[in-house]
């Protein structure tokens, strides 16, 4: 049995980080930043989310390949 678990967690938090920085972008300016002091958080997170999902799925392709 081969089960390699970068590839669920790539795609986890892809989906999710992709939901997050969607978000963030849509959200832009709004009101609720005030709070951490005009910083879109939700967009910061998201595209941190998204790059470590998309990190993961490459070393998940890599690794089938060799």
């Amino acid at each position: 049995m081969n089960f390699d678990l970068r590839l669920p967690i790539g795609i986890l938090f892809s989906l999710f980080g992709l939901i997050l920085t969607g978000y963030g972008l849509v959200t832009k300016g709004a009101e609720m930043y005030k709070k951490s002091l005009d910083m879109n958080v939700n967009l910061i997170w998201g595209a941190v989310m998204l790059v470590f999902g998309l990190v993961m799925l490459f070393f998940a392709k890599r690794s089938k390949s060799a």
